[in-house]
């Protein structure tokens, strides 16, 4: 749009504003104004200060900001195989669903189970990388690169948002395959931000929880959260001589127990699953995989409706079970 069209639209959007004509509609203007912050201010001082925005610097951050939305959905998706991001199967075509169902985010922020760290960490990056952290796969999968945009603005957001701990700006990650593998499914034009989120694995279980509720507020300015993991995975215990479908007796247990917690909204049973016995011990070797579930929990509002699906074993001792809250 043209600069003097972007005046008009902005001063016709105002006039309406102070007589009473029409609410403001952040997220609209916001795409009208495609300028910094500077030029916008520069721009507004030729109109008089007439129209009722008590801090015109504050009402422009506010717009791009992102506008207070209903709540914006949240998963908790099984990612498994690498192969997942390239293969069309059950899980990816779910996950193309809700890219078309769900509404479009304005950012999405994902839990993945495969960037550990010590402390805790938000990609920061205009452009982060495609990793590919996993080996011995075909050459195709090394061959996919999923350049979705990051923004050192939105990070800066998600660590503001963070008020419980200190959290750092990461220029060095990228996006492994627990978050492109789903993604790139979800949204293939690769046009919306993706950033991730780190997993300080020196906390426990308690402490993950406690800390995903500081990004609540993120839900509201339409950003799509994602928790990647898997709820039973145990690598060690793989069968590939068995049907892809197959499941120990011990993963089903433990996947069904965990899904009903989670439909129940008995999330101290899933945060205490250490003392759940032998059968969540074989699901659960290493938490890596299961706390991405432990934030979405954390996430979650209190009494939301959730929904299960991909509810299905794979190998043995990895179930794909997924939910979306909201």
């Amino acid at each position: 749009m043209a600069p003097i069209s972007r005046l008009r639209c902005l001063f016709v959007t105002l006039k309406e504003l102070s007589t009473g004509g029409h609410v403001i509609n952040l997220y609209l203007l916001q795409q009208i104004f495609i300028m910094n912050r500077k030029h916008f201010l520069q721009m507004m001082s030729v109109f008089p200060v007439a129209y009722g925005l008590s801090s015109i610097g504050k009402w422009y951050d506010d717009a791009m900001e992102g506008p207070n939305t209903d709540l914006m959905p949240l998963l908790f998706l099984g990612h498994g195989s690498p192969m997942n991001g390239i293969e069309d199967n059950p899980y990816s075509r779910k996950w193309k669903e809700l890219g078309e169902k769900l509404p479009r985010p304005r950012m999405v922020l994902v839990v993945s189970a495969h960037w550990l760290t010590r402390g805790t960490y938000v990609t920061a990056m205009e452009n982060p990388r495609t990793i590919y952290d996993f080996g011995g796969f075909p050459e195709a999968l090394y061959k996919v690169k999923y350049p979705a945009p990051g923004s050192p603005e939105m990070a800066r957001e998600v660590a503001d948002a963070m008020g419980s701990v200190q959290t750092g700006m990461d220029h060095d990650w990228g996006l492994d395959h627990g978050t492109w593998t789903i993604v790139r499914h979800m949204y293939p034009e690769a046009n919306i931000p993706v950033l991730q989120l780190s997993i300080d694995y020196h906390k426990d279980a308690q402490w993950h929880y406690k800390l995903a509720a500081d990004l609540q507020k993120l839900r509201k300015k339409g950003v799509l959260i994602i928790g990647s993991g898997n709820i039973v995975h145990n690598l060690s215990r793989i069968r590939f001589d068995g049907a892809t479908n197959f499941a120990y007796d011990w993963a089903i247990q433990a996947n069904d127990e965990m899904k009903n917690f989670v439909m129940d909204g008995n999330h101290q049973a899933l945060i205490d699953y250490e003392k759940r016995g032998s059968a969540w011990q074989l699901a659960i070797p290493s938490p890596d995989h299961y706390y991405p579930l432990i934030y979405m929990l954390g996430v979650a509002a209190k009494g939301e409706r959730v929904q299960v699906f991909n509810d299905v074993a794979a190998l043995g001792s990895i179930t794909m079970t997924s939910f979306q809250f909201g």
